[in-house]
């Protein structure tokens, strides 16, 4: 006798939807992650010595939501104001290098202007109170 295969593969519809959320969701997770570790990473290799590590923030539900990386913000020295200007331009580059600097970036990026200015205030007091034996 010859059998008929009444065999039907039933997809569970709920079940598709499931696999679909989870697939848009490891895509959010991936590109928000990819940006935002770009962003992080500008911020890193502009910074060199001063910069600290990326930390990747996410939500309740594990998707990247933002980022940062300490960056050593220079302190007045007084018997080094080249240094402290240096560090600050170190600090403002590292601010904007991302393509989409944000309000934190130039919050950063103005405390190192302010610090520049009072360091190249303290280099420039010195100027002319020396005498100069080259002349």
């Amino acid at each position: 006798m010859a059998g008929i295969n009444l065999f039907y593969n039933f997809t569970n519809p709920f079940e598709k939807q499931k696999e679909q959320r989870k697939q848009q969701r490891d895509a959010l997770i991936r590109k928000n992650y990819d940006e935002i570790y770009a962003h992080e990473l500008a911020h890193k290799t502009a910074g060199g010595s001063l910069a600290g590590s990326i930390v990747i923030e996410k939500n309740a539900d594990g998707i990247p939501v933002g980022g940062h990386v300490n960056i050593k913000m220079p302190s007045l020295d007084p018997d080094n104001p080249q240094k402290t200007i240096d560090d600050a331009n170190t600090v403002i580059r590292s601010a904007m290098a991302p393509s989409d600097p944000s309000d934190q970036d130039f919050r950063v990026k103005t405390q190192a202007e302010g610090i520049k200015m009072h360091a190249q205030a303290l280099k420039n007091k010195g100027v002319g109170q020396k005498l100069d034996y080259s002349a």
